[in-house]
């Protein structure tokens, strides 16, 4: 058992090996704070038979005690995973992926379980360098080390590692990167319209850093490593390469120059078909090496095209962005809705929009408890022509919704501006690349036409990466193609201030300042294009909110009546609601919601609440009615809940010798505040009022 620790951020960081999970292939117990992780990696001593892909699994847990908590729910234990911890899941899963070898089938499953949790010290990077060094030492394969960090940006202009939840919440920057000691390898980023050069200057900041965490893993590895098991390479027959390629290069290059994704689909499969059935009447025990061939010369030829002579496969220019077309309005139900087509991605987003109370209900190990702006995004089978069945949304859709989130949340409304809960849908329609970046797009034109007033519009676009040798090449507004035999995919959001969020993912072993530079000002160009093509259809949030959205007003009333509006068991509150059909939430500092669809609605509510936290004025008059009569005068309810006495001698301008002779028990009568005595009594004057008429 030994521990190992090194500084990060102003804090401890440590590694303790050899003394928890020793069973699983290589194990770690991180220590940040008072953050403890346990991270263990187990992988199979043979490869998954019929499979021609990497099947790695990360799983990230999340446990309730690890903040003192109890499960809700009736069976008090933890069920499905929180979105919170599969977007943690797929932080740790993009940067491990690509430093595997090729070839590499054998399953690798990496667990990270979160067993103590300090709010300062979140466990998301942990788990990463946690996952990263269990692989360091353990026998698989792992080409690593790598490691993160989550990098603020201070209204000072300072950066900070790990920053804590106070810095985060002034941060201008939430920027996760990881990589290597070389190179980085993924970056994700929330941002308040950062400019790129600021966005850079924190990713090299970040990577000073992921240098010195990857050197403190190495150091490990020293001393705690096992010897990898060997991978073998499975290489083809050369002389069956050389054939293939001779015999189906130029039919496979005219298959794949076509802008149509299911035409050339359709074309690389007959010419695949063409040169199987001629390579396996020569060779017919060499079936399953002409398709591994075939596969790897169609990745090649886009490759080269790409990288070397700069042709795209659509014959779009390096830097073109494909056909864009806006469309706002479609449904006339939803409150706000747009359709966003680029090229063969196609994106519907409808808005909906709710008193407060609908926000999001979070239970989990952050320190966020609910959220009121929320994005969800779907990815049928049809909208890439397949057919499989439907069920919830997988960890794709829940990282593509999160980000989608994330490049609009700086220009959201406050709520104090703005008091309702927001729920955007994008609704996946047609896909061809970069279905995300449609998603924001969609977006933003979905809150304007729901009259959302939006601090900024935001336009998203993907760039992608084809590198050879010393050859690259960065290609804006990546097609689908592109990006699964390219090199990266590179999503940029922002305003035209400045970068609202970002996600990059490299399937190489990274990249460095030079093409990251470039690739962020081909980004920002491209960013700007599409946006001038989205104001084409709508420049500016509409003026009111949709006929069916409902209408929101807020007042204020004194915290120490929050308790009267309410009543007892909610009794008050429940009658407001049931006699004007408003919905009401009342917040802690007093504030109150009214929702209604129609004016009159919320006005019925509004009087009826200020009329319970109102207090008497004297010398105000008031419509009042009759509760009990005394030989003495008659008691008049003049507010909710308020009574005064009208003296006998006030109740008309003539001498009146019985109460029961001027007023009866549920008579309107209007009366005038006179006085409010030192016990707090009211007494008004019916004579007053009758007097000045």
């Amino acid at each position: 058992m030994a521990l190992y620790s090194m500084e990060l951020g102003g804090r401890t960081l440590s590694m303790e090996i050899g003394k928890v999970a020793k069973q699983a292939n290589g194990a770690v117990l991180v220590h940040y704070g008072d953050t403890r992780v346990v991270v263990a990696v187990t992988g199979t001593k043979t490869p998954r038979e019929g499979v021609d892909f990497f099947p790695l699994t990360v799983d990230f847990e999340e446990k309730m005690y690890a903040v003192g908590k109890i499960p809700g729910g009736f069976l008090k234990r933890e069920g499905r995973p929180a979105t919170s911890a599969i977007l943690t899941s797929r932080l740790i899963d993009r940067p491990i992926r690509p430093m595997f070898p090729a070839g590499y089938h054998n399953d690798v499953q990496i667990v990270a379980t979160a067993v103590s949790v300090d709010p300062d010290n979140a466990p998301d990077i942990p788990a990463m360098i946690g996952a990263s060094c269990a692989l360091t030492i353990s026998d698989i394969p792992f080409e690593g080390p790598i490691a993160g960090v989550r990098v603020g940006l201070l209204p000072s202009g300072e950066y900070i590692i790990n920053p804590t939840v106070a810095q985060a919440e002034v941060s201008r920057l939430n920027l996760a990167v990881a990589g290597t000691k070389d190179a980085i390898l993924m970056v994700e980023a929330g941002a308040k319209e950062i400019s790129e050069q600021e966005m850079l200057d924190a990713i090299w900041f970040a990577h000073d850093n992921i240098k010195r965490i990857c050197e403190f893993l190495e150091g490990i590895r020293e001393k705690e490593g096992k010897p990898k098991m060997e991978v073998p390479v499975y290489e083809p027959p050369a002389e069956l390469v050389a054939e293939i390629e001779a015999y189906g290069s130029e039919m496979l290059k005219n298959a794949l120059m076509d802008a149509n994704k299911l035409e050339r689909e359709a074309n690389v499969d007959k010419a695949k078909k063409e040169i199987a059935e001629h390579f396996l009447a020569l060779y017919p025990d060499n079936g399953a090496d002409v398709a591994y061939i075939t596969q790897k010369l169609v990745k090649k030829i886009v490759r080269h095209t790409i990288s070397v002579d700069k042709i795209r496969p659509d014959g779009r220019a390096l830097d073109e962005v494909r056909k864009v077309t806006c469309e706002v309005g479609l449904l006339p139900r939803a409150h706000g809705s747009a359709l966003f087509t680029r090229g063969q991605t196609q994106i519907l987003n409808a808005t909906a929009l709710a008193p407060l109370r609908e926000a999001q209900i979070i239970e989990g190990l952050g320190v966020e408890t609910s959220k009121r702006y929320m994005h969800h995004y779907n990815f049928p089978p049809y909208s890439v022509g397949e057919t499989k069945p439907m069920r919830s949304p997988g960890r794709r859709e829940i990282g593509h919704g999160a980000l989608a989130e994330r490049e609009l949340l700086p220009v959201i409304p406050p709520e104090e501006e703005f008091p309702y809960a927001i729920r955007l849908v994008s609704e996946v329609l047609e896909s061809n690349g970069s279905s995300s970046m449609g998603s924001v797009c969609a977006s933003t034109l979905s809150l304007m036409d729901a009259g959302v007033p939006i601090k900024a519009p935001v336009a998203g676009v993907a760039m992608g990466l084809v590198k050879e040798g010393e050859h690259f090449t960065i290609l804006t507004d990546i097609q689908g193609l592109e990006d699964a035999l390219g090199d990266m995919d590179f999503k940029v959001a922002g305003t035209d201030k400045g970068i609202t969020a970002m996600q990059m993912d490299i399937k190489i072993d990274g990249i460095n300042k030079e093409i990251f530079e470039q690739a962020l000002a081909q980004a920002k160009r491209g960013r700007a294009f599409i946006m001038g093509k989205m104001m084409e259809c709508i420049n500016a949030p509409r003026p009111e909110l949709s006929a069916y959205a409902p209408k929101i007003t807020t007042i204020t009333v004194d915290v120490d009546k929050i308790a009267k509006v309410i009543g007892p068991g909610g009794k008050t509150i429940k009658k407001i609601v049931d006699e004007t059909g408003a919905k009401i939430d009342i917040e802690e500092s007093g504030n109150v919601y009214i929702a209604a669809v129609n004016t009159e609605s919320a006005k019925a509510a509004i009087a009826m609440i200020q009329g319970l936290v109102a207090e008497a004025e004297v010398g105000k008059v008031y419509t009042g009615k009759v509760t009990r009569l005394m030989n003495f005068g008659a008691f008049v309810e003049i507010l909710p809940g308020k009574e005064g006495l009208v003296h006998i001698s006030q109740l008309s301008t003539e001498r009146v010798n019985k109460v029961e002779d001027v007023v009866s028990v549920g008579d309107e009568i209007m009366v005038k505040c006179v006085e409010i005595d030192s016990r707090g009594r009211i007494n008004l004057s019916r004579k007053a009022v009758l007097q000045n008429r």
